[in-house]
């Protein structure tokens, strides 16, 4: 028999997040672009912030025929939340062009399927880029950061939107977030994570 699974946010019945996942208005549009390799990963992380947000949309796949039109939006200025050259500081981006509200493109996958997302639809990397601010620490205690800074689609979902709109209260966006993923560390044993993660947040791994 197989397992039973929520079909709005796709954890197993008994762990349903729904109740945790708020709805959230925000001025700026958010559009995430997930790598179909993301849809069936344990943490989909990109998922919770779209179902959270009344004002983002996510779509699945490596060409996005629909593109165009989602960047032409009316009353929106479109950009890319990706690092690389010539990135600006988002607020600064946010300062510069004031007068429409930000259409905030998020690609969602490993580094290297984002890339790969960047350059199979040529009019992301057409878009202008904008990055987050430095120094900012993730909470996803499960996975290797592959640099610093670096943060899950929703944690940087959710630092984008608190930076562009300071009066608002996304945090709560992670609270299924955090959920999730003591239940990961609470179904592996803390032996098995503090092995594996816990160096991670300053706990030295223990020797082999």
């Amino acid at each position: 028999m197989s397992r039973q699974h929520c079909p709005r946010c796709t954890r197993p019945a008994e762990r349903c997040l729904c109740a945790l996942i708020p709805h959230i208005a925000s001025r700026t549009r958010v559009l995430i672009l997930q790598h179909p390799s993301e849809v069936r990963h344990a943490l989909n992380t990109a998922r919770l912030a779209a179902l959270g947000l009344s004002n983002a949309e996510l779509l699945v796949g490596e060409v996005f025929e629909s593109l165009p039109a989602l960047l032409q939006q009316s009353g929106y200025r479109p950009c890319l939340l990706f690092p690389g050259e010539p990135a600006q500081p988002l607020l600064q981006f946010a300062e510069q062009h004031s007068e429409k509200p930000l259409l905030l493109v998020v690609p969602d996958g490993t580094w290297r399927k984002a890339r790969k997302l960047l350059y199979l639809n040529p009019l992301l990397a057409d878009l202008p880029r904008v990055v987050l601010a430095t120094g900012l620490q993730s909470r996803y205690r499960l996975r290797k950061a592959p640099m610093l800074g670096a943060l899950s689609t929703i944690e940087a979902i959710v630092a984008a939107l608190n930076t562009l709109e300071p009066d608002g209260c996304f945090d709560a966006l992670l609270a299924p977030f955090d959920v999730l993923i003591d239940g990961q560390i609470e179904a592996m044993g803390e032996k098995t994570y503090q092995r594996n993660h816990g160096h991670a947040e300053g706990v030295p791994k223990p020797a082999e």
